[in-house]
């Protein structure tokens, strides 16, 4: 599985941007993550997007318009760390060691990321918080699986090494924005 995260900021043709990322088949899931933005921002991007792609969408921020607009899923972060009372959907998280994986490995969440997998394109001084060793023994221990996406340095030339390394799919922001 490839997943897109938006850049945090808005821009023009952002909404065609994030169309063409999902119907040309470089990217199956979107994740609106806005931190900074209000929820009337958020739903003007939705409205833009063509309703037909809203089952492959998955917003870190105001999660009730997941369900207004029938998304696939919600990602729970220290802003949002719990999906809103109703929902049914997906429910995606990050983690960034591989304690914190453990434990999401025993809870009922859809997906986790675990980051950073390589040096970050976005971030800069973002640095790899793993040897290939440590991920590795990690998927030996069955902590990197199906349910497991790489984030961080990740770019679409690094789909398969990804895989190859155990992980379910790939995140990727920096390199999808350039």
């Amino acid at each position: 599985m490839t997943i897109v995260i938006t850049r945090p900021d808005f821009f023009t043709g952002e909404a065609e941007r994030i169309t063409t990322l999902l119907t040309s088949g470089k990217a199956d899931l979107i994740h609106i993550r806005k931190p900074q933005s209000s929820q009337y921002e958020v739903e003007q991007l939705l409205e833009e997007l063509p309703a037909t792609l809203y089952p492959r969408l998955v917003l870190h921020d105001h999660h009730p318009l997941a369900i207004r607009y029938g998304l696939r899923g919600v990602h729970l972060n220290s802003r949002n760390p719990e999906p809103p009372a109703g929902w049914n959907g997906a429910v995606s998280i990050s983690c960034h060691s591989f304690d914190e994986l453990a434990d999401c490995l025993r809870q009922p969440y859809t997906y986790m990321s675990l980051s950073p997998i390589f040096d970050s394109i976005s971030k800069q001084g973002y640095h790899s918080a793993f040897t290939r060793k440590q991920i590795e023994e990690a998927r030996q221990q069955g902590l990197i699986n199906n349910r497991v996406m790489a984030l961080g340095g990740v770019t679409f030339n690094k789909i398969e090494e990804v895989k190859q390394m155990g992980f379910g799919g790939a995140m990727i922001l920096g390199d999808a924005w350039k």
